[in-house]
């Protein structure tokens, strides 16, 4: 995405601007490393059972990549698209989704998504029309949407792999969520202008009519959306770049379309963010310092971390969707390769990665749990 100095957090507008039962593992004192594989072998390697870390590289040098993860051998390659297909991914690569067979990466500095299959990663195609894309939400196998930074959300085409209409709106949007046939997706405000100015909403768009039919107000800038097991809408709001309110958490009825309740950060300069939801929908996690864990159900902001920093920058955060175990990223110094880390849902540490550049984010394949 295009970066500014004064954001340094994803999910939240620029340079970082996301069972059944838990199944339960043994981890040893000393946590087991990756097994680097040497690039004469990739071409027997596929992707399909694995864990992408989407890399976002520095704005401008075009240095983005995707770092794989293989858990059942613990092997790790890295900037597999470049492997793939002997060309650079982009220039900041902002998130990724999977549909089917294909993974969807959108670069966000490059204004493009790149379609490649899981088999080989082998870009297919190249989505272009969009104006710095930040996240993608799969509706059907025909269908999807990708928020922008500009002032539209673009209306992909599954099958034909490209843009075929956009829904206007008057800001920038970020993230997304399903409910039943609609889709809620957090509108920041307009992108040049300082927080005070900025109108922060969840739009409610008809999946099937493409429309959007009512808006919730919200914190200042949205930047988070989950959804719990009794089917409540999450929102984590960062308060401003320029931290014009606290940041709050917000908790709404997606059916009525209110707000139902907000809880307040008390300091406007701990900025949280990346908002995750656990398989079973019970327990959100997010990233303030260290990684904080809150049950649904709880009537106070947690005060301690469940994963201290111990001076690490973290910076990208997931929760696996079958496992439910803790991925977390360390951006270093934005400048040299980073790493990431795998915990236990009560915060033991089980594997650490090297990563590309600035890892921002964690895809997960179906079968990735193994």
């Amino acid at each position: 995405m295009k970066k500014i100095n004064h954001l340094k957090y994803h999910s939240s507008v620029l340079s970082a601007l996301l069972a059944l039962f838990i199944l339960p593992s043994a981890c040893s004192k000393e946590p087991v490393r990756e097994k680097k594989i040497d690039p004469d072998t990739t071409t027997a390697v596929t992707y399909e059972n694995g864990i992408f870390i989407v890399n976002e590289g520095n704005y401008n040098w075009g240095n983005a990549s995707v770092t794989y993860l293989d858990n059942s051998n613990s092997t790790v390659i890295q900037d597999i698209f470049n492997k793939s297909n002997n060309r650079s991914l982009g220039d900041v690569a902002e998130s990724m989704s999977i549909s089917g067979n294909l993974g969807y990466l959108l670069i966000n500095n490059s204004n493009k998504i790149e379609v490649v299959t899981l088999k080989d990663f082998k870009s297919v195609n190249t989505i272009t029309g969009l104006h710095s894309p930040r996240f993608l939400q799969v509706i059907d196998s025909n269908k999807a949407y990708a928020t922008n930074l500009q002032n539209y959300i673009s209306v992909i085409d599954l099958k034909t792999n490209s843009v075929s209409k956009t829904i206007h709106t008057t800001s920038w949007t970020e993230s997304l969520i399903r409910y039943n046939k609609y889709m809620l997706v957090t509108s920041i405000g307009s992108f040049n202008e300082p927080s005070s100015k900025r109108v922060a909403m969840i739009l409610v768009i008809d999946t099937e009519t493409d429309a959007i039919i009512d808006s919730i107000q919200s914190g200042k800038e949205p930047i988070g959306i989950v959804i719990d097991k009794k089917e409540k809408v999450w929102v984590l709001c960062s308060g401003g770049y320029d931290n014009f309110e606290a940041p709050s958490l917000m908790r709404i009825n997606p059916e009525l379309r209110i707000v139902e309740k907000v809880f307040t950060f008390p300091d406007p300069k701990q900025i949280p963010s990346r908002l995750c939801m656990n398989p079973t929908g019970d327990t959100m996690y997010y990233l303030k310092g260290g990684v904080y864990q809150m049950p649904v159900t709880s009537n106070a902001l947690p005060a301690q971390p469940l994963i201290n920093p111990d001076g690490r920058l973290f910076y990208g955060l997931n929760i696996h969707p079958v496992t439910g175990r803790i991925y977390v990223s360390d951006a270093k110094d934005y400048v040299q390769n980073g790493a990431a880390y795998q915990y236990t849902v009560t915060g033991n540490l089980v594997k650490q990665y090297t990563t590309g550049r600035i890892p921002g984010s964690f895809c997960f394949t179906r079968n990735s749990a193994k």
